[in-house]
């Protein structure tokens, strides 16, 4: 029987899940994950297998933290049809759209949903043997902190898994594309210049934390057409580009794009363009998700 358990709410394990609230918010971030899980999310079953392989037993329970819309939980639920799997997010709403999921593909009976804020804590899981983090940690006041609670909380030779983004995705076109390619080189070097939350290593904050490193590892994805999905995700991205990347000339950023720059994310941005991205069928994406997993150091193995 699927169990939902109750905490607070206030804030998510998920990178783009703050600030969720309203109906139409929340249509637009189950849209974004969804689309973000259709390109991306053939990585899970290669994490999963990495995870197994590690592990070096089947888990009796794994904990997917800031599990979002569930295609995380799913994959690790197909991967290990044995183990009871929990589901958490700050968001009741996502936590019934697991639970829909976990319906639907016949694992229900082996999910428990908790609402959680992860900033007050880890909530109370048991001895979970896995406990995975899928763009998610990054978004913790403490993650350190929640990373000492979860080896305190861990079987005794459990692992905890960490996947977050290689860097931010690359669109390249059939046809040459200089232009593109030359933005989307100054986009990323203002990304790296501001700090975006979503890059990030973790491997000294596994250090900190307790841990030893036992894979740390690159899943290529690549992603080609024609296709409306990668050309949608290209719009989703360029538009990440030009809201957080652009300043007005009152509030000057040294990552800020340039006048320039921000009328050709405008023109690729503009539905009414003829050249906009939303009308591309020829671009290939690839990107790269970093996996950490590692164990609490001193534990069993």
């Amino acid at each position: 029987m699927t169990g939902t358990h109750d905490t607070a709410s206030t804030h998510s394990g998920a990178p783009a899940r703050h600030g969720h609230n309203g109906h139409g918010d929340h249509a637009h971030l189950v849209s974004a994950l969804d689309l973000d899980a259709e390109l991306m999310g053939g990585y899970l079953d290669d994490a999963a297998a990495l995870i197994a392989d590690t592990l070096g037993r089947t888990p009796g329970t794994i904990v997917d933290l800031g599990a979002g819309t569930g295609t995380g939980t799913q994959a690790l639920a197909r991967r290990f049809p044995e183990a009871r799997i929990v589901a958490v997010d700050s968001s009741p709403e996502m936590g019934e759209l697991v639970s829909r999921r976990a319906e639907n593909a016949g694992f229900a009976d082996r999910l428990d949903t908790v609402v959680a804020d992860l900033d007050a804590g880890l909530p109370e899981l048991g001895s979970p043997d896995v406990v995975w983090a899928a763009m998610s940690l990054h978004h913790v006041a403490d993650p350190v902190g929640l990373l000492r609670a979860i080896a305190a909380s861990l079987a005794e030779d459990g692992v905890v898994a960490i996947a977050e983004m290689a860097d931010v995705p690359r669109f390249s076109s059939a046809r040459e594309d200089p232009e593109l390619q030359d933005l989307q080189d100054r986009c990323q070097a203002a990304t790296a210049h501001a700090g975006w939350e979503a890059l990030v290593d973790w491997t000294d904050a596994l250090d900190d934390a307790g841990y030893d490193v036992l894979r740390h590892q690159t899943i290529e994805i690549e992603r080609g057409g024609p296709s409306q999905s990668v050309a949608r995700y290209a719009r989703h991205w360029f538009s990440q580009f030009r809201h957080r990347l652009t300043h007005s000339s009152a509030d000057p950023h040294p990552s800020a794009l340039s006048p320039a720059d921000v009328s050709a994310l405008d023109d690729l941005l503009d539905e009414d363009n003829p050249t906009a991205l939303h009308r591309r069928d020829d671009l290939t994406m690839r990107a790269g998700r970093l996996v950490w997993i590692a164990r609490p150091r001193g534990a069993v193995s």
